[in-house]
């Protein structure tokens, strides 16, 4: 479980394709507390730590199965990319996002990115089924990032991002065209499914 809140930007170092794909990923984290089979969220993606190293960087490897890369964004993956990363929550935590599963729902496309003074207002596109559990007001996770939907309008929506935002995540390098996983909040799930049996 987590929260949404990025603690660090990291860095793929190296991908192999060994059955599944094998990712290698650079981080600030000290590896001296983490540990194998601890999941780390990676640009939104629940991943499994399955190694650990110091050289030439604090690096972890996670193993990412082909069902993972059909649902997500990490078939763009390449070395030298940034991910968002969000270690798992602990008990007694800040929890200063909104609860995430690390399950992404599927593909996000931005649409249009324009700078509003300091800040960065992004359009993206949800494919219609998961369209319909976003609110203006709601909350979603996108690579990894929970924030706040300002408007909703068919299957576009609107995200705005502050500097501080933008300084540490991947969301200060955001371009028209980039796929994004989009984990929908579960509390939205939920009354969706509610509303659908009453």
């Amino acid at each position: 479980m987590f929260t949404g809140i990025v603690t660090d930007m990291g860095e793929i170092l190296s991908l192999r394709q060994e059955g599944d794909l094998n990712a290698r990923i650079g981080t600030h984290y000290d590896i001296d507390t983490i540990d194998i089979g601890a999941s780390i969220a990676c640009d939104g993606v629940c991943l499994t730590v399955i190694a650990l190293g110091a050289k030439p960087m604090n690096w972890f490897d996670v193993q990412i199965s082909a069902e993972s890369v059909s649902k997500t964004n990490l078939d763009t993956w390449a070395v030298g990319r940034r991910v968002n990363l969000e270690r798992a929550l602990k008990v007694g935590d800040e929890l200063g996002g909104h609860i995430v599963s690390g399950h992404v729902d599927g593909l996000a496309m931005v649409t249009k990115v324009n700078d509003e003074g300091d800040s960065t207002r992004v359009t993206l596109t949800a494919p219609p089924e998961l369209a319909r559990f976003i609110a203006p007001k709601g909350s979603v996770t996108l690579n990894g990032t929970s924030l706040t939907v300002n408007e909703v309008e068919g299957t576009s929506f609107g995200i705005n991002f502050i500097p501080h935002t933008k300084a540490v995540t991947t969301w200060g390098r955001v371009a028209v065209g980039d796929a994004v996983n989009l984990e929908i909040d579960t509390l939205a799930r939920y009354v969706a499914r509610l509303a659908e049996t009453l």
